[in-house]
C-alpha cells in the first residue's frame, strides 16, 4: 500500500513509543520503522527495551505483564500526545501466575488466526480499564508477533540468505517456509521456533546485526505483503489515531 493511500496523522506533535523485547527489535524500529513512519507525519518514533534497560549488551527478553503494564501506563499518563505500541513475541510469553499476560493462556486454545488478536484485545482491555472512560484507546496499539521476529525473515528466503551472507542457504530456508501457509505460522514449539531453525543452519547467528541486514535485504514492502498480522499493525500505526488527535 502506498503512503498516499493511507490516512496520515493530522496531529503534528504525535509521537510513537515502541516497547520492544530485545536488541533485534530495537534495531528494527530505529533503522527501518522510524524512517517509514516519519513519512506519515509523526514528530518522533522511538524504541525502548522492556524493563528500561538500555545497555548494548542487554539481551532483552519478555517481562511479566505486571512490569510491562506499569511502563505502558506511565508513558500514556505522562505524554498525552504519545501513541504507545508493543513489539513482543507470542512465543515464550508468560501464560499464568504472577508473570502471566492477559489472554495468553486462552490464546493457546484458539486457531492460529485468532491467537495474537486474543492477547492484543485482552491487553488493550486491561489498559483501558485502568485508565478509565476518559482514555482514548487509539493511543495504545498492542502488537504480538507470531511467533517471533525471525519468522518475518522467511518472507523472502532468497533475500534472507543473501542479506546475511549465506546465499547457499536459500533452499534450506525455503524448505522451512514451504511447510507453512505464511511466515508468521512457523511454529512456537521449544525446538522449532524460527530463531532456533535459523541458528541450526547458521552457527553463530548474530540476531541484532544479521536480523537487521536480512530485513534491509528483504524490504518492509515484502514483509508486509507476506505477513498479514504484521501488515495490520503497520497500517494501524500509519493511520495514527484515526481521529487527528491523540488526546
Amino acid at each position: 500500500m502506498s503512503s498516499e493511500a493511507v490516512p496520515r496523522v493530522n496531529n503534528a506533535t504525535a509521537r510513537v513509543l515502541v516497547l520492544v523485547e530485545g536488541l533485534t527489535e530495537r534495531a528494527f524500529v530505529n533503522d527501518v520503522l522510524c524512517p517509514h513512519l516519519y513519512a506519515f507525519g509523526y514528530s518522533n518514533v522511538s524504541a525502548r527495551l522492556l524493563g528500561g534497560a538500555q545497555r548494548n549488551d542487554h539481551r532483552g527478553g519478555i517481562r511479566s505483564w505486571i512490569s510491562v503494564r506499569s511502563a505502558i501506563l506511565n508513558h500514556l499518563k505522562e505524554d498525552k500526545g504519545c501513541l504507545v505500541t508493543t513489539m513482543v513475541d507470542y512465543y515464550g510469553m508468560p501464560k499464568e501466575g504472577g508473570k502471566g499476560w492477559p489472554g495468553r493462556a486462552k490464546a493457546d486454545t484458539m486457531h492460529f488466526q485468532n491467537k495474537a488478536m486474543t492477547v492484543q484485545e485482552a491487553l488493550l482491555a486491561d489498559i483501558c480499564e485502568e485508565l478509565g472512560e476518559g482514555f482514548n484507546p487509539a493511543r495504545f496499539v498492542p502488537y504480538v508477533m507470531m511467533h517471533e521476529f525471525e519468522g518475518l525473515l522467511f518472507s523472502d528466503c532468497k533475500r534472507f540468505a543473501e542479506g546475511i551472507g549465506h546465499s547457499d542457504l536459500a533452499p534450506a530456508f525455503q524448505s522451512i517456509r514451504d511447510q507453512f501457509k505464511t511466515p508468521e505460522e512457523i511454529n512456537d514449539s521449544p525446538d522449532m521456533v524460527p530463531s532456533k531453525r535459523v541458528k541450526a543452519l547458521v552457527p553463530g547467528y548474530q540476531k541484532p546485526l544479521q536480523g537487521l541486514l536480512a530485513v534491509e535485504a528483504i524490504t518492509l514492502g515484502i514483509i508486509r505483503a507476506e505477513c498479514s498480522h504484521f501488515r495490520q499493525w503497520l497500517e494501524r500505526l500509519e493511520k495514527g489515531s484515526g481521529q487527528g488527535n491523540l488526546t
